[in-house]
């Protein structure tokens, strides 16, 4: 995986969190303010975010802004950006975590939860990016971490709409990554496995195959959070935490795509 170097975080800076008020997106928030940054959290919940921000606030003493968003609209990393404009919040790094995901046949789901994934997968994750970018290539500083998924990587039966937002989110990833070689701006991936998180309860919930995966597989989310937080600063393309997803991916990306198809589809259709 490609890395460049980077200098040490500075306290000072101000990291913008999506997807903040939970799971990898909340653990992420609290390395930044353990290392000194002031945060900007965003997601739906209010009540959520305003709770975190007081906790990470008074733990780090850093400052703490909420802006609740729901960034599968159209309109609003825009508002987002002209929402810290006016505050003179400058973002030096900017997490895009939010993320949705729907377990099952693809003709199980309904068009509209399809779209939604989409929406706030693709097309929110793509308009946070054109909207923050610009300022950090005119900076001539910035980090911004995308978290994708192991999925990017294959083919995944039962999340067919899913793992490819994510393939697309890795794709964008690089592209980026090499386009902005000499801004002082990185861009990161980091792309975790089955996580310990409320995503993958909801999933379980709704398909109980799912609670028969093997503990070795499943990932510890402020482990993930921490390699993911640490790759970002130093300026890695992709992360893949865990020796065993990354083995997986290793093995993925040196195989004929007809066998990893073969594989992923035995596999991943007996949870439907």
């Amino acid at each position: 995986m490609a890395t460049r170097k980077s200098s040490k975080p500075v306290q000072g800076l101000t990291a913008l969190v999506t997807g903040a008020s939970s799971g990898i997106g909340e653990s992420l928030a609290r390395c930044f303010a353990a290392d000194g940054h002031d945060l900007v959290l965003v997601a739906r919940s209010a009540d959520k975010l305003q709770t975190l921000a007081e906790k990470l606030g008074g733990e780090h003493g850093v400052r703490v802004t909420v802006l609740p968003a729901d960034l599968s609209k159209p309109d609003a990393a825009k508002k987002l950006r002209t929402a810290l404009q006016r505050k003179k919040i400058a973002i030096d790094v900017l997490v895009n975590n939010a993320g949705v995901l729907d377990h099952g046949a693809f003709t199980g789901i309904a068009a509209e939860k399809h779209q939604a994934l989409i929406d706030l997968n693709i097309s929110g994750l793509t308009a946070m990016l054109a909207h923050f970018l610009p300022a950090m290539i005119e900076r001539g500083r910035g980090r911004i971490l995308n978290v994708a998924s192991i999925a990017s990587f294959q083919p995944v039966p039962s999340l067919a709409t899913y793992a490819a937002s994510k393939a697309f989110v890795l794709s964008l990833t690089e592209s980026l990554a090499e386009e902005l070689k000499g801004t002082g701006v990185t861009v990161t991936a980091l792309c975790p496995g089955i996580t310990a998180t409320g995503m993958l309860t909801g999933a379980t919930d709704s398909n109980p195959h799912l609670a028969n995966l093997p503990g070795f597989v499943v990932g510890d989310v402020d482990a993930v959070a921490a390699e993911g937080y640490k790759a970002c600063m130093n300026g890695e393309v992709i992360k893949v935490p865990g020796a065993v997803n990354l083995a997986a991916i290793l093995a993925a990306r040196a195989s004929p795509k007809w066998i990893v198809r073969k594989i992923t589809g035995s596999v991943f259709r007996k949870a439907l």
